[in-house]
C-alpha cells in the first residue's frame, strides 16, 4: 500500500504542502494533487551586484561551441572547466569521465537558438548520437561557464525519466540529476542541495545498495506520479517522483515510515 510523504527535512520537496498534496492524491487520485508554490530551499546565488551581465549572443554561442566541441571530443578536463564553481563543487574530472563514457558518443551538433537575459544566457541545440537525437539547453553564466543543462525527455516513458534520474542521484553524479528537473524547479534546488539531501536520507536508511524498478502509479493529463524502488543497506522503500507533462520532475519526495528491515532468510 502506498503510503503519504515523509516530511520536507528527509525529502527532496518540490512544492508548498507536497507530503499532504500526496496524501490527498494517492487517497482520491492523482487528478487532487495540483501545482502549488515551490518551497525547497533555493540554491545559493551571487548577489546582484556580484553577478556578471549576460554575454552578448555572439559570444554565448561561442561558449556553446566550445561546450558542444568538448562534448563531442570526450574531454573531461574541457568539460569540467566549463562548469560554474557550484557545478564543479558536485563533481570532478574523473566524474566527468565516467558520465561521457556511459552516454552515447556525439557525432554532431547543430544550434538552434541563443537568448539572452540580464545575467545569463540559453543556448538551445540538438546533439546527434548513433542512439538518435537529443534537443539540449544549456544555461550560460556571464563568465561563458555552464550553469545549468537540462534535456528535452518529452518523448521518452515516464516511468524511464524517473528510474534515470535516481538511477543518476544514487551514483553521485548530482548535475546529471539535476538536468531532469524541470527549469523552475532548478532554480530552486542546485545539485549541492540534491547531494545534500541524498546523503541525509542514508543517515536513516543505511547506504545505498540498489535501484530496483519504477512503476507508474497515477497519472492526469498534466502530471505523473513514479514510484522508484531503492534499496539501502538498512531497508527498502520507494522514492516519489512527479513529473509533469514534458517529463520533467517537478517533486520528489521519499515515504514517511520506512518499510523497516527485513529478517534473514
Amino acid at each position: 500500500m502506498l503510503r503519504p510523504a515523509r516530511p520536507a527535512a528527509l525529502g527532496l520537496l518540490a512544492a508548498t504542502g507536497l507530503s499532504t498534496a500526496l496524501s490527498t492524491a494517492l487517497s482520491t487520485g492523482l487528478a487532487a494533487l495540483q501545482p502549488a508554490p515551490l518551497r525547497a530551499q533555493p540554491a545559493a546565488t551571487a548577489s546582484p551586484a556580484a553577478a556578471k551581465p549576460a554575454l552578448s549572443t555572439e559570444q554565448a554561442r561561442a561558449a556553446a561551441v566550445r561546450i558542444l566541441e568538448a562534448i563531442q571530443s570526450g574531454d573531461a578536463n574541457a568539460r569540467f572547466a566549463q562548469f560554474s564553481d557550484q557545478l564543479k563543487a558536485v563533481s570532478s574530472p574523473s566524474m566527468v569521465a565516467a558520465t561521457m563514457r556511459s552516454q552515447p558518443k556525439v557525432i554532431s551538433y547543430q544550434l538552434l537558438s541563443v537568448r539572452s537575459g540580464l545575467t545569463n544566457s540559453t543556448v538551445e541545440a540538438e546533439i546527434r548520437t548513433a542512439l538518435g537525437n537529443r534537443v539540449l539547453f544549456i544555461v550560460i553564466n556571464g563568465k561563458g561557464q555552464i550553469e545549468r543543462y537540462y534535456v528535452d525527455r518529452a518523448d521518452d516513458p515516464t516511468s524511464k525519466v524517473a528510474l534515470q534520474f535516481v538511477q543518476a542521484i544514487s551514483t553521485g553524479n548530482f548535475i546529471t540529476a539535476h538536468s531532469f528537473l524541470s527549469p523552475s524547479f532548478q532554480k530552486e534546488i542546485s545539485p549541492a542541495a540534491l547531494q545534500a539531501k541524498w546523503l541525509g536520507l542514508q543517515r536513516e536508511t543505511g547506504n545505498f545498495v540498489k535501484v530496483g524498478r519504477a512503476v507508474e502509479a497515477e497519472s492526469t493529463p498534466d502530471m505523473r506520479l513514479v514510484l522508484v524502488n531503492v534499496a539501502f543497506n538498512r531497508l527498502s522503500d520507494n522514492l516519489y517522483v512527479i513529473l509533469d507533462s514534458s517529463n520533467e520532475i517537478i517533486g520528489v519526495d521519499f515515504p514517511e515510515n520506512p518499510a523497516g528491515p527485513t529478517p534473514v532468510r
